[in-house]
């Protein structure tokens, strides 16, 4: 199907986890597809069963090597693929700094433990130890603090009277394959759910000062307050039969607006109706969306139609 996300798997070992998520991409609805699988262990079974099942794979070994340089290499393979996700499904190795914030937002690990319990290692004796009634499974996004980003789903284990560590971490490997390819694949499909979309521009619309959320023939907008308040902005969900998610923002007028179209056709176009008073679709529903382009377009519009004592600190700036 069009319109997926590209993911490269990171694994050290057998590959069960990348398994789970290989078998998922290949269901009815799938919002991402595996372009790569790539290991730091050029005997792991994760890299024997992806060349069986078709799939692309780089492994080289770390051994030897300065962790910056092992880093770039995975890096430059990565980019390679087209890869415009990673998934970590047991990569044994603490990743640099470099290359974790030149993936932010987009590479998932799993852990197994209920984050923020037990971040690290021995995640099931630490449990046990505690007298915890269940452990688990996390999927979260990484940063460069261990363990210790945005947790996007979980799963919990019963810990059953005399676990071990070995009984326990089999149940809690059967909900790890469960949990995710789930996970993945809803963040995954994020850049084109409508209702994501609206939330997030809702979010940075009634950020700004005075701004108010009014339905416009149905779709949301926002506007300035009181009674003389005007649009500033609109939510576009395949209105008039586009194919786009998308704001609309008012531009300068007809001559920007179609300059805009011209320059970048993928981002901007001419919206139904609202394209005659020289209002500007700009299209959300894109993995590679611009949102600080968005941000600044919700910004720029409610500033043409703002009351000046709003503004007006903004205006004078605007003139240096």
């Amino acid at each position: 199907m069009a319109d997926r996300a590209r993911v490269a798997v990171m694994v050290s070992g057998g590959g069960t986890n990348m398994a789970a998520l290989l078998y998922a991409s290949r269901q009815p609805g799938a919002m991402y597809e595996i372009v790569l699988v790539a290991s730091n262990d050029p005997k792991a079974g994760a890299i024997t069963l992806a060349e069986a099942e078709g799939i692309p794979t780089f492994a080289l070994s770390h051994k030897g090597m300065k962790r910056p340089e092992h880093d770039a290499a995975m890096n430059a393979a990565i980019l390679k693929s087209g890869a415009t996700m990673i998934a970590l499904a047991g990569y044994m190795r603490v990743l640099g700094a470099d290359f974790v914030r030149g993936w932010d937002g987009r590479m998932l690990n799993v852990h197994p433990s209920l984050l923020p319990k037990y971040r690290g290692l021995e995640t099931h004796k630490r449990a046990i130890e505690a007298g915890d009634s269940h452990g688990g499974a996390s999927v979260h996004l990484v940063t460069e603090e261990l363990d210790a980003g945005e947790v996007l789903g979980q799963a919990e284990v019963a810990i059953i009277s005399g676990d071990t560590v070995e009984t326990l971490a089999a149940r809690v490997k059967i909900a790890e394959h469960q949990l995710f390819p789930r996970v993945l694949n809803e963040y995954a499909g994020r850049p084109y759910d409508a209702d994501w979309i609206l939330e997030r521009l809702r979010a940075l619309a009634l950020d700004l000062p005075e701004a108010e959320e009014r339905d416009s023939h149905g779709t949301p907008g926002w506007r300035t307050g009181g009674k003389s308040g005007k649009y500033f902005a609109y939510f576009n969900n395949k209105h008039h039969g586009e194919p786009h998610v998308a704001l609309l923002a008012k531009t300068s007028g007809q001559d920007e607006m179609v300059a805009l179209i011209e320059r970048d056709p993928d981002t901007f176009f001419r919206p139904a109706y609202y394209g005659a008073s020289g209002w500007v679709g700009i299209v959300l529903n894109r993995p590679d969306a611009d949102w600080e382009q968005a941000a600044h377009w919700l910004q720029r519009s409610w500033q043409a139609v703002a009351p000046k004592r709003l503004t007006k600190l903004i205006d004078i700036a605007d003139e240096f």
